[in-house]
This record gives structure tokens, sequence and C-alpha cells, in this order.
């Protein structure tokens, strides 16, 4: 197990990225952007809160990435087990984080960045169970996509832009925690490729 912590290159990338995270979280809950709305006359707010799950997500798909070909061939290795346990444990520090300082502020933007952070990783995951690179580039292509098209007008989102509906939305919610936990049944499952 030391050699794949070492591989993962936890101390390394994951606690920074979370603490990072969890840093973000605390001093920039409530800060927003209006963008032009390219579907709707108005602007569209993105929140900080909003961005700040990518952080998770891109520390996890790098450290994921990492691989011991060496090592993880052997079929008596857990390896899939470590990597749901390391996705499990991050997002949960992640979304524990983010939600005590949604508590603690009084942010409705700190909770909705613990939602977002289930549904952006699962969504990462099942990403990275169909191709390696595209781990990285789904949660971002899809904060950005929301925050351009996700608005019917000022402040009402469409339904498929869950990571702008509002924090308290619990049909959200679950959507979120479903996609997350398929994330980790499609990371369990999955072979793995380098990512030359």
């Amino acid at each position: 197990m030391i050699w794949w912590y070492k591989g993962r290159r936890l101390a390394t990338i994951v606690l920074p990225g979370l603490l990072a995270f969890i840093l973000l979280a605390a001093i920039a809950h409530g800060e927003s952007v209006a963008l032009p709305g390219l579907i709707n006359s108005g602007g569209n707010l993105l929140f900080l809160m909003h961005l700040t799950p990518l952080i998770v997500t891109g520390t996890l798909a790098h450290s994921l990435a990492q691989r011991l070909p060496e090592a993880e061939d052997l079929t008596v290795r857990p390896i899939r087990r470590y990597d749901v346990a390391l996705s499990l444990c991050a997002v949960a520090v992640a979304v524990s984080s983010a939600g005590a300082i949604g508590a603690l502020a009084h942010s409705a933007t700190a909770y909705e960045a613990a939602r977002n952070t289930l549904f952006l990783t699962g969504l990462m995951l099942l990403a990275g169970a169909v191709h390696p690179q595209a781990a990285t580039v789904a949660p971002v292509a899809w904060v950005f996509v929301a925050a351009f098209v996700g608005y019917r007008d000022f402040h009402r989102p469409w339904p498929w832009a869950v990571t702008l509906h509002r924090a308290g939305y619990v049909p959200t919610f679950f959507f979120c925690l479903v996609v997350f936990l398929c994330g980790l049944v499609a990371l369990h499952h999955t072979r793995r490729r380098p990512t030359s």
C-alpha cells in the first residue's frame, strides 16, 4: 500500500488540493460575477463557489492518472478498491468541509459547492471510464456550459443545469449523489489504461 500511496501522490497532490478547496470555500462564498447570457437577454450569475469543485475533480483526476504498471498489473493487488476509497474519502472531506462552512457562514453557495462536488466528481469518474483524458475535461466543460447557457432567464436555471440549482432543492441533491455513486462503480469496474 505504501507504493500506491506514493504512486497516487496523496501527500503532494490530493492533500494540497483539498486544502486549497477548503481555503477557497471559506473565503469565496457569496462572491459572484455576471456573465453574458448566450440564450437569454439578461446576464447569468457565476458564483466562485461553482468553480471550487473543479479543484477536487482536477486533483483526483490527476492523482488517479498516476500509474505504476509493474505493480498495478498484478491481479493480487486491490488497486481499484484503493482508488474508490481515495475518491470516496476525498469527496467526503470536501463535502463535509463545504457543508460546515455553509452552516457557520450561513452560505447557500457553500452548500451548493458541497452538492456540486458530488456531481462533478461523479461526472469526472464516468468520463474517465470512457477515456482517461476526458476525466479532467468533462467537469470543466459542464461548469462553463452551464454558466453560459444554463439559465432560462436571470436566476432561473434549466432542469439539466444541476450545478446552478438552489442548495435546498432535494431532487437535485439525490441526482448528484446518484451520479457520484455511479462514478464510483465505473471507477471500480474500469481497467485504467496508461495516459501516454
